[in-house]
């Protein structure tokens, strides 16, 4: 693994790029050797950066849950992030551009807990029993580190993505909340416009057959090192469409059927 001055190193740039919206070089190049621990290990001194800084965990986000993806980036399991309080933005308002470097968004569902979840055991039973409620959502996606490298052309590895907070970067809430058993979550569909244009659609069921089975994952990985799932905290379940490009002044507007609409512009 790499040793604590790199880690250290590494998730102060990161967090430098965060508040400069300038991105650094990909992680994997400077470090060749860099694996999937080093990259949590990253995001875990990057995390305990912000909190010294004042900031606030409010849940976490799942993301690799495609089967497509996990094959692209040679995975078999999905990854994680963390939310943090000045990462969460509600539907109807405007979105400050100036606040991402490249950002893109995704259509998820999130889960808000109403008990606490802990153990390598925990079951889908688990989760939807714990689960206060469920609501559409919308993930920005981010990169502080450089997607392509402007001199190889490489793109950015998942180790980087990983150390990157699994490239979150904000969650926009909206649309009408229901309990996890008032619906068949995985026929739970979406529809993305851009601009009055359809661009995305998907079902919930694309996310590892069920969305609270990211949310099983997750509760299992985090166990090995004796951090639970809060009750209050939401947890995002991972996406069901491809990732939406953003640029200044486009409007979005998601579609979730039963589960209401929600709509926002990045301004």
């Amino acid at each position: 693994m790499l040793n604590k001055a790199v880690i250290t190193k590494s998730a102060a740039a990161l967090n430098s790029a965060l508040q400069s919206g300038e991105a650094i070089g990909q992680l994997s190049l400077a470090y060749p050797e860099m694996t999937i621990d080093d990259g949590y290990a990253i995001q875990e001194e990057w995390t305990r950066l912000r909190l010294a800084e004042g900031r606030r965990i409010v849940g976490r986000k799942i993301g690799l849950t495609s089967r497509a993806m996990q094959v692209a980036v040679q995975l078999d399991e999905p990854d994680y992030g963390t939310l943090f309080d000045d990462m969460v933005f509600e539907a109807g308002g405007d979105i400050p551009l100036d606040r991402f470097i490249v950002p893109m968004v995704e259509v998820e569902l999130a889960f808000y807990l109403g008990e606490r979840l802990q153990g390598e055991h925990i079951t889908l039973t688990d989760v939807l029993r714990a689960t206060e409620f469920i609501s559409p959502a919308i993930e920005i996606i981010d990169a502080r580190t450089q997607r392509i490298d402007p001199v190889s052309g490489r793109r950015r590895q998942v180790t980087d993505t990983i150390a990157d907070n699994a490239a979150c970067a904000g969650i926009i809430t909206g649309g009408r909340p229901v309990r996890p058993m008032d619906v068949d979550l995985r026929w739970v569909g979406a529809i993305l416009s851009r601009n009055g244009v359809v661009e995305e659609t998907g079902l919930s069921a694309g996310v590892l057959n069920h969305p609270g089975n990211g949310i099983v994952w997750l509760a299992r990985r985090l166990a090995r090192h004796n951090i639970g799932l809060e009750p209050g905290q939401i947890i995002l379940g991972g996406s069901f469409t491809r990732l939406m490009p953003v640029e200044r002044g486009d409007t979005f507007h998601a579609d979730f059927g039963p589960l209401g609409s929600m709509g926002f512009r990045f301004t």
